[in-house]
């Protein structure tokens, strides 16, 4: 398995890295600054990428078979994500990468009444920008032509620890026995490079929680 990974600095990102080097894949880290990058391994490369420039994608892409994107915009600049999603899109179609999978947002998440999370009186404020976005995202990618798998976390994500153990749901929220809904970043990994050996989510959406 060979995989490129887009925004492999950030947090979610850097877990990803971790886990498809855990299995031995062979994985490139596309970042904008190479030195950014500090995980180390026989099985990682680091090249220098644009995901804002679908040239940029197709060129840094070919030869591999999947695509990963863990990119986020930064505060306040929530429509770029749009932009990145397009530009992905067009450059993973150019690339010849069989499939993309996406590291989403959970506020499109139904909750229990049926309504969204990001509609719920209980959702933060300065979070709606990148859960709409987010939610954009998603529609662009369900009317696309390209194969993909897009992975909403539970309501919360944080560092923790990697247990393997973990509920999968569709496009309702996973919530424990106390109506909870968290996952660790470690597990939410896990969760993202199984489904890229096991394809069990092309051109779906899937969540993960506790």
């Amino acid at each position: 398995m060979k995989v490129i990974i887009f925004g492999a600095t950030g947090t979610i990102g850097q877990a990803l890295v971790k886990e498809a080097i855990k299995r031995k894949y062979e994985v490139t880290a596309a970042v904008r600054d190479p030195q950014r990058v500090t995980e180390q391994s026989e099985y990682l490369t680091v090249v220098q990428a644009d995901i804002l420039n679908p040239n940029s994608v197709t060129d840094v892409a070919k030869g591999h078979d999947a695509i990963i994107s863990a990119y986020g915009p930064k505060f306040g600049e929530e429509e770029e994500l749009l932009e990145a999603t397009r530009s992905l899109l067009e450059g993973t179609r150019r690339s010849g990468a069989e499939r993309i999978l996406v590291v989403g947002g959970a506020g499109s998440l139904k909750t229990e009444n049926g309504e969204r999370l990001m509609d719920t009186a209980e959702f933060p404020e300065e979070v709606k920008p990148l859960a709409a976005a987010h939610a954009d995202a998603l529609e662009l990618y369900r009317a696309t032509d390209v194969d993909w798998t897009y992975c909403s976390p539970a309501g919360i994500i944080e560092l923790g620890k990697r247990t393997g153990q973990f509920r999968i749901g569709l496009d309702h929220l996973v919530v424990d026995e106390l109506g909870h809904s968290r996952i660790s970043v470690e597990d939410y990994a896990v969760a993202l490079i199984d489904e890229l050996v096991e394809g069990e989510f092309v051109n779906s959406r899937f969540t993960v929680g506790y």
